[in-house]
């Protein structure tokens, strides 16, 4: 009993352990924000991992969906052609879809498995999976000799090595368009379009042709002229 006869209320009697589920109860929700917050944090970065991670590499292909106008001058270009067809870093899918809907066997390789994901699905909303395929691989990677149409978005720093990864695995009858930037040392048959829009087309005959005739000066001994003065 408190001194001097005194009584508590039942109210002040509670009141500690009312401020101790007040506590528990602030826990548990801190527990909970904790981990959706984190929860959060790994989705977000199972998300943009694949994104990044060509970023990181010494030389890239960064996802920057081809444009309307882009499409329509790759398929102008191409729409003698027939055969095979690869889109190297084929993003979403756009140029791959729109040439199957023209015929082509279309296949492209990609980096980035989210896009390679929603590109096959986008392949079957479209109609076209059945003509078309889509590869999770880095281009270094592979051979292209199978393929008479090679369509590139490239990028400056890597220009220069696809040349000759394409010279020298290419057939002599396929043609290359490059879009947004061109080969650093090919001359194109033609262009079309402008601006960013612009593509370049290159005939493989010709790209070949040079490699072959610049190795042929590397290993052709140089003549001395000292030799003729004893013939």
């Amino acid at each position: 009993m408190p001194p001097d006869g005194l009584h508590l209320h039942p109210a002040a009697a509670a009141a500690p352990s009312g401020a101790v589920e007040e506590k528990r109860s602030r826990s548990r929700l801190g527990v909970v924000v904790t981990g959706v917050l984190g929860g959060s944090l790994v989705a977000l970065y199972a998300v943009a991992a694949p994104f990044l991670a060509p970023a990181l590499r010494k030389v890239c292909l960064p996802f920057v969906p081809a444009t309307t106008a882009q499409v329509k001058n790759v398929l102008g270009v191409l729409r003698a052609r027939s055969g095979k067809l690869v889109d190297i870093g084929s993003g979403d899918g756009r140029i791959v879809i729109a040439a199957a809907k023209r015929g082509f066997q279309a296949s492209g390789f990609e980096l980035n498995p989210w896009l390679v994901w929603y590109s096959r699905y986008k392949a079957i909303r479209e109609g076209v999976h059945s003509s078309t395929s889509f590869h999770l691989s880095d281009l270094w990677k592979v051979s292209f000799a199978q393929y008479s149409n090679v369509v590139i978005f490239g990028v400056p720093q890597m220009m220069d090595q696809l040349e000759l990864k394409l010279a020298c695995e290419l057939p002599s009858t396929a043609q290359v368009v490059a879009c947004r930037f061109p080969f650093p040392t090919w001359v194109p048959e033609r262009t079309a379009g402008e601006g960013i829009d612009t593509v370049w087309v290159y005939d493989a005959k010709t790209f070949k042709s040079r490699l072959q005739h610049g190795m042929e000066r590397k290993t052709t001994p140089k003549h001395d002229n000292k030799l003729d003065s004893y013939t």
